[in-house]
This record gives C-alpha cells, sequence and structure tokens, in this order.
C-alpha cells in the first residue's frame, strides 16, 4: 500500500502535484476525481471542503494547494534533494511564494481582463503584471534555476506557471522564460508525469 494517496484531475494544476511526486520518487496512489461529480461529494469534500484539486494524503495529514504540496513533499523526502538546507532557504522560499502570489495573482486577473488602476497598485499584492513579469524575467535572466543553481521543489511549481504561461499565451514569451521552460521540461520526471497525466485525460475522454 502506497504512503501517499494523490487525489486529482489531469486536467487541472494537479500536474504540478504529479510532477512533484515524480521528483520525490515515492510510491503514491492516484485517485482520480471528477469536476461536478466525485470532486463535489462528500467523500472528497472531506478531505478538500474547497471541492478543488490537487490534494494529497500522507499517513492521514492532509495538503492542498500546489506550492504547499511541493514544499511538504520536499521536506517528507529529504533524499530526493529538492530543498536547499535550512539555512540556505531564503532564494528558495521567496520565489516559491513569488509564484505562488505575485505570479499567480497577476496572470489570472489578466487572463480574464481584471486590470488594476494605476492609483489602486499598492492595494494589490502584486502591483501590475508588466512589473511581475520585470522581476520574474531578470531573476531567470542571472539564475540557472529559481533558487540557485540547483533544480529545487521551487522550480516544479515556478517552472509549471511558466510552461503553461509560454503555452497558451498568457505570459510574455520573454528569452529568459523560455530556455528556463526548456531545461526543466527536458526532465526525466517530467517527460513522466506528463505521460501519465496524458494517459489519464485520454481515459476520461
Amino acid at each position: 500500500m502506497s504512503r501517499i494517496t494523490f487525489y486529482t484531475n489531469p486536467q487541472s494544476r494537479g500536474r504540478i502535484a504529479r510532477w512533484m511526486l515524480e521528483e520525490a520518487g515515492t510510491d503514491y496512489e492516484t485517485r482520480i476525481v471528477t469536476y461536478n461529480g466525485t470532486m463535489k461529494e462528500p467523500a472528497y469534500l472531506a478531505i478538500n471542503p474547497m471541492g478543488k484539486v490537487p490534494a494529497i494524503v500522507d499517513d492521514g495529514k492532509v495538503v492542498t494547494e500546489c506550492a504547499a504540496i511541493c514544499a511538504y513533499l520536499a521536506d517528507a523526502f529529504p533524499e530526493a534533494q529538492l530543498a536547499p538546507p535550512p539555512a540556505e532557504r531564503a532564494a528558495y522560499y521567496r520565489w516559491l511564494f513569488f509564484a505562488a502570489g505575485p505570479v499567480e495573482a497577476a496572470v489570472v486577473n489578466r487572463q480574464f481582463g481584471f486590470s488594476v488602476p494605476p492609483e489602486r497598485e499598492r492595494a494589490v499584492g502584486y502591483g501590475n503584471f508588466e512589473n511581475v513579469m520585470d522581476t520574474l524575467d531578470q531573476r531567470l535572466s542571472e539564475s540557472r534555476f529559481i533558487a540557485g543553481d540547483s533544480f529545487t521543489a521551487a522550480d516544479v511549481y515556478v517552472g509549471a506557471q511558466i510552461v503553461w504561461g509560454l503555452q497558451f499565451g498568457t505570459m510574455e514569451k520573454r528569452a529568459s522564460f523560455a530556455a528556463y521552460a526548456e531545461r526543466v521540461t527536458a526532465r526525466p520526471t517530467f517527460i513522466r508525469a506528463s505521460k501519465l497525466d496524458d494517459a489519464a485525460a485520454a481515459a476520461l475522454a
């Protein structure tokens, strides 16, 4: 019996958690839940009252939210070396939560046509879309991976954001983003996770 149960839908942010599970190198049981179906039924709502995916259950402990799942699995499976030593985690935490906060909010708001008036930018956590993109671009222009020279769990989350952003046109096609996306998607773990989710999506079709 696998230690971790993974609740997901292949057409969701669950792909981030799948990639992270593959990076962690652990066995896990996948349970596919459906939109407007099992995702909203009492059994799953008992795990995540939001009725959304992904979620993992590790020995009775529930973790939701992709950034939290990435950070949790990095700590739960230290042998995978997906988090820097505690004293060296400043950049790791900074950029993981920069992606979970400003990047996520700026991209989603822009995608749905929400524009923050310049005089109200101080009232939102990211200011404006251009500033977020410039900040991310500057970081990836000077660093091979988001937290430094080595791939970490933060790259799973940031990498997924950028890969999808470039694929669906919700992020600008900057040279640093394209080069970074090429590096992270070449990882065998990313390729393996994508194949598993693509197969799951085909089974649901």
